[in-house]
């Protein structure tokens, strides 16, 4: 049969996943249409009967009988003569069904309907994809390591759709071989020419709420609701918590009996260290939860700049700083309040910005970094704490503890 190459074509599609009967058949008229109008400028008088199951289809095409001097559209008219060829009772007036064969239209003509029968189908299975992805934007998803590049992990899911974990999106700690399950959300879907980008994190605080709702029953069946969620990937997490059932301790339900609960997210997210605080609506309240561990004494907020100076006796500040600056920075990302910190029973201080004669401002900014704005704040700690802490030499740091040592001492 001359339609071989297209009989391959539909038995190559007709099992297609993303694809539907009645999908597949409007793509195969008008792929064949397209052809049609190549070969004869119009396809407005065809019949085209497609049997995807299979794989076969008849080409029609409707003229009416002129008589021959009349013949102005070969397309659309066909002389007398040439009518009784196909049957000789034929009248002038009347109309003729022909039936075209594929070998008609020439066989190069064939093969470009077979590649753009095959784009066709592949662009609507890139369209499906993507349509199904964006729904799933901020869900988690698992799929297996495919193969592992510089700058991101290619992985494919269990319908060979390629799915790309970026290394800003991985967790530090992260390290994973050729076949490893990955779990993570999808953080975003885009079509790149016909091709959707499939984007998937494990960085996202998204991906942490997300893991509440898989991991804790509560908070799956909206008994306890995630109220915001920040994070430093790798390193520390603070979750606020709340529920509208005053008989559910939601920072407990979360934790679980001796962390029980909690564990296994901890252990996904390469033992991120995770604060769960109770949710409150009172600013003072949260600003004194988010600083968690550390036992705050007192709260004076400036609603209009967003500050919050928070007092604390001298044991309490390295808690409420945190390693690295961690627990303070979460502290005010949570609580949308830049958070400063006093130390009580300290009646003598001051900021260090008003050492910017003597100290260029970038290494105030990095003091800042950890949380340290004061000269009591730096002098209180250890010269080889704040060099592993801080991107400063020993050497730079000896020299700030001088400078400040000798303003408080006058």
């Amino acid at each position: 049969m001359e339609n071989i190459a297209l009989i391959e074509s539909f038995s190559e599609f007709k099992d297609d996943k993303f694809i539907d009967r009645v999908t597949l058949m409007a793509i195969l008229e008008e792929v064949f249409r397209g052809a049609l109008k190549r070969k004869f400028g119009s396809d407005d008088n065809f019949d085209i009967i497609i049997n995807p199951d299979k794989g076969d289809l008849e080409i029609w095409r409707n003229r009416i009988v002129v008589e021959d001097i009349d013949v102005m559209d070969p397309n659309e008219e066909i002389s007398i003569t040439e009518a009784r060829k196909i049957e000789p009772d034929f009248e002038v007036g009347e109309d003729v069904s022909e039936e075209v064969k594929l070998i008609d239209l020439g066989r190069r003509a064939i093969l470009a309907l077979r590649q753009n029968l095959i784009s066709k189908i592949h662009e609507h299975d890139n369209t499906t994809i993507y349509k199904q992805f964006k729904d799933l934007e901020g869900e988690i998803y698992t799929a297996e390591v495919h193969h592992i590049r510089h700058k991101a992990i290619i992985l494919l899911d269990d319908e060979g759709n390629e799915i790309i974990l970026p290394k800003d999106r991985q967790i530090p700690s992260d390290f994973f071989r050729k076949g490893d399950n990955v779990r993570g959300i999808i953080e975003s879907v885009e079509l790149k020419g016909s091709k959707p980008s499939i984007i998937m994190s494990r960085a996202s605080p998204k991906f942490l709420e997300q893991l509440f709702f898989q991991e804790i029953p509560e908070v799956f069946d909206g008994l306890i609701t995630v109220k915001k969620v920040v994070r430093i990937p790798g390193e520390k997490a603070k979750v606020a918590v709340d529920s509208y059932d005053d008989r559910i301790d939601p920072v407990g339900a979360c934790v679980g009996m001796k962390g029980s609960r909690i564990h296994g997210i901890v252990r996904e997210l390469g033992n991120e260290n995770i604060d769960v605080i109770n949710w409150t609506s009172n600013p003072q309240l949260l600003v004194t939860r988010a600083l968690s561990p550390a036992r705050v004494s007192s709260v004076k907020l400036n609603d209009e700049k967003m500050t919050a100076q928070v007092y604390l006796k001298p044991e309490e500040v390295s808690k409420a700083i945190g390693r690295g600056g961690h627990n303070i920075r979460l502290a005010g990302k949570l609580t949308g309040y830049e958070i400063d910190v006093f130390r009580e029973g300290v009646e003598e201080d001051v900021e260090l910005t008003e050492f910017s004669d003597e100290i260029d401002a970038w290494i105030i900014e990095e003091f800042k970094k950890i949380g340290m704005d004061t000269a009591r704040s730096v002098l209180e700690q250890d010269v080889a704490d704040l060099v592993k802490r801080t991107d400063l030499e020993e050497e730079t740091i000896t020299e700030v503890v001088r400078i400040l040592k000798e303003e408080l001492e006058e």
